[in-house]
């Protein structure tokens, strides 16, 4: 009774019930998703006591209507603040537990102050964290762009990220828990439930609660960042003279001088030697034996970013001047940097009270769309029949069996007809250079439906780059920065795979600014999640060749754009599931080896692969799914694609007969709500595969009948 002395009997039953509730709801969540993943999370050393009074003594200064607020906060601020050491490596301490009270007690504000402390937060917030994205995108512009000779300075700070000690000094100033405390974290159960009928206002406010809801030493951030920047140097410069690859007879099948990053580059020749009929089918299982030959790393370390040799992919033999040489296989490298980041992120673990794990904060903090929800929804689909369907009417249209390589068939799309080299040399002549790609962007929009001012609005916030790797986005957090579009130039210009790769990330660009400039709270730029922006960056992406004058509007052209969008998914669906159950492997075997995993990567991409793939092309424990450079560098990222392309479609089929440069200023302008609200606000239905996969069944029969 002495702590709740202020206040009478009723509600000091009410006030414990509350917080009993509260309490019981942590920490059953967090122990359900601890209990297998992770037993050593880092818990609050505020005692529940101190807890209750200072809960208590806030209700008394400022009323009832103040207790779900006052509740969420205080326990947010208590299980960040540290009244000792929490080990060796991290000594900070905010203060003790009457310090702790003192500092709530001091710095709640009441609603009347509010709007005032959110916009004071979101400004600063805007400074420090877009000054801290462009130094990143400076650093490591030597090893992400063409044209550097890479120091090894270049290499260190590329690997250094300036914002790894950022929140750890907002906790030791205060900031952080003054946020925490007035802002409280929503998690995204608690969205779900209560983000329909929530204002703009009260989203930016749960958005600005994200922000402070872990506390990782400055020290494993550090190392986070450069096991990512090294991973994804590694990748960068994994590049396959294709020209130097022999079959049999010593004979080659490549222009002398291609050389093609993996595997994105390996993959998109896969797809354009589908326009040469059954003359590709050489070149396509060659670069599947190179591709097998990466996943299993019986590779030789000799051809790996080199010209100077001959190989046999599919016999792995090594020539120079016409005679075998031995040659060292590549020593696991690739399931190396996989294993770092699982093992970083399985020491920062501890300090992810309010998920568990990375795979908990990949899907329920990141995407906010839970690992089980995707996973069910990959699996239905790609259990669906249609998949048989459509698999049999590639079969006739190829007139052979299906083969690995076919997950990748390109033939719905019109390019699959056009002369790669005759429309190379087209794409040279307009993009020689970044330049010129620079210049045409605001002429790009303007055929995409934006208007002239609109245009030149966006495109004067996007800075162009030629990139050493296959090319990506960058936007910018501080309003007044630029985005930058990154692609791979060709020695005479921009080539198909370039262009198609720009037009993109150029939808990434657009999507970027107009979420940062237009949206009304800084706290809600962006999308939903990366899905979000990987579907503008396809709705641009499938119209690569009507920007050059190239389409048709007949209804069976209509359809066989629906049979590859789907055919697409489904490849990529499967490549997630893979991404996910290693990450799974990997939890339930924190101590493998890299050879280890490898079997597992290797064994677990066979059975997904049997399990949904195998009846369709007749061959059994493939593992060709694992060839994905994302698993390596983006972990947990490649749900995104499949997601991104399933709300593709459903924007696809609301912008039919809209302009698309006006409903993606609409859209974009909604910022980042849950998935499914966005989508409901968006295009009037949550996100969902059954339009696509109801679309495909329809033109499935529209070409066969």
């Amino acid at each position: 009774m002495s702590l709740l002395i202020k206040i009478n009997y009723n509600l000091m039953k009410k006030y414990l019930l509350v917080i009993l509730l509260v309490s019981v709801s942590i920490i059953s969540c967090n122990q359900q998703k601890n209990s297998t993943m992770n037993n050593e999370t880092i818990v609050s050393n505020i005692s529940q006591e101190k807890i209750n009074s200072t809960i208590n003594e806030l209700v008394d200064k400022y009323g009832e209507q103040y207790l779900t607020r006052i509740i969420k906060g205080v326990n947010q601020v208590a299980g960040l603040w540290r009244t000792k050491p929490i080990d060796a490596t991290d000594n900070s301490v905010d203060g003790t537990e009457d310090e702790f009270a003192k500092f709530c007690l001091d710095n709640f504000v009441p609603n009347t102050e509010l709007l005032a402390l959110f916009n004071s937060c979101q400004t600063h917030l805007e400074v420090i964290i877009g000054n801290f994205n462009k130094v990143s995108l400076d650093l490591k512009r030597p090893v992400h762009l063409a044209g550097y000779n890479v120091t090894i300075a270049d290499e260190i700070l590329a690997g250094y990220e300036p914002s790894d000690n950022l929140a750890n000094d907002m906790f030791s100033n205060k900031f952080a828990f003054l946020v925490a405390l007035n802002f409280p974290y929503y998690t995204f159960e608690e969205k779900e439930n209560l983000g329909m009928n929530w204002d703009r206002q009260e989203w930016a406010y749960a958005r600005l609660g994200d922000i402070f809801t872990t506390r990782i030493p400055s020290d494993l951030n550090q190392q986070y960042s450069q096991i990512q920047s090294n991973s994804g140097s590694y990748i960068a410069n994994y590049n396959i003279y294709v020209g130097n690859l022999v079959d049999d007879a010593m004979n080659t099948h490549f222009p002398k001088d291609m050389k093609l990053i993996t595997h994105w580059n390996l993959r998109d020749e896969i797809k354009s030697q589908y326009a040469n009929g059954s003359d590709g089918i050489n070149q396509q299982r060659m670069i599947l034996d190179v591709m097998l030959r990466i996943i299993k790393q019986e590779i030789p370390q000799e051809v790996i970013n080199s010209d100077k040799y001959q190989w046999n992919p599919k016999i792995n033999k090594l020539y120079q001047d016409g005679k075998e040489i031995n040659f060292t296989s590549e020593p696991y490298t690739r399931y190396q940097h996989l294993l770092n980041s699982f093992l970083i992120n399985k020491q920062i673990d501890k300090y992810r009270s309010a998920v568990g794990n990375f795979i908990n904060e990949a899907f329920d903090v990141q995407n906010e769309m839970s690992a089980e929800k995707v996973a069910k929804m990959f699996e239905e689909y790609l259990s669906s029949p249609v998949v048989g369907d459509i698999a049999k009417l590639i079969e006739s249209r190829l007139g052979r069996k299906l083969e690995p390589f076919d997950i990748w068939y390109d033939g719905f799309k019109t390019r699959s007809t056009i002369d790669q080299v005759a429309l190379n040399k087209r794409l040279a002549t307009i993009y020689p250079t970044t330049d010129a790609l620079q210049m045409q962007m605001p002429n790009i929009l303007t055929k995409l439906g934006f208007t002239k001012d609109k245009a030149k609005y966006i495109c004067d916030k996007i800075e162009v780059n030629a990139s050493k790797g296959a090319g990506h986005a960058w936007g910018a957090d501080l309003r007044g920065n630029k985005a930058h579009l990154r692609t791979r130039l060709g020695e005479n210009g921009i080539d198909y795979k370039g262009y198609n790769i720009a037009i993109h990330e150029f939808g990434h660009n657009v999507e970027q600014v107009m979420t940062l400039y237009d949206v009304d709270y800084w706290m809600l730029r962006s999308v939903p999640n990366t899905a979000f922006t990987e579907a503008w960056a396809f709705v641009f992406q499938t119209r690569d060749l009507q920007l050059l004058g190239i389409k048709s509007n007949d209804k069976l052209n209509e359809y066989y754009n629906i049979l590859d969008k789907f055919w697409g998914t489904m490849e990529i669906m499967g490549v997630s599931l893979l991404d996910q159950m290693v990450w799974e492997w990997m939890y339930k075997n924190p101590n493998c080896s890299k050879e280890e995993l490898c079997a597992a990567t290797i064994q677990i991409a066979s059975d997904v692969w049997n399990k949904y793939f195998a009846k369709h092309f007749g061959m059994q424990d493939c593992p060709i799914l694992a060839i994905y450079s994302h698993m390596i560098v983006h972990s947990l990222y490649l749900s995104a694609y499949p997601l991104g392309h399933l709300i593709e479609f459903q924007i696809e089929e609301y912008i039919k007969n809209e302009n698309l440069g006006t409903e993606m200023e609409r859209m974009c302008k909604l910022g980042r709500l849950l998935p499914d609200i966005w989508m409901e606000k968006a295009v009037g239905n949550k996100v969902s595969y059954k339009p696509l996969l109801d679309a495909a069944l329809e033109a499935y029969k529209g070409v066969t009948q």
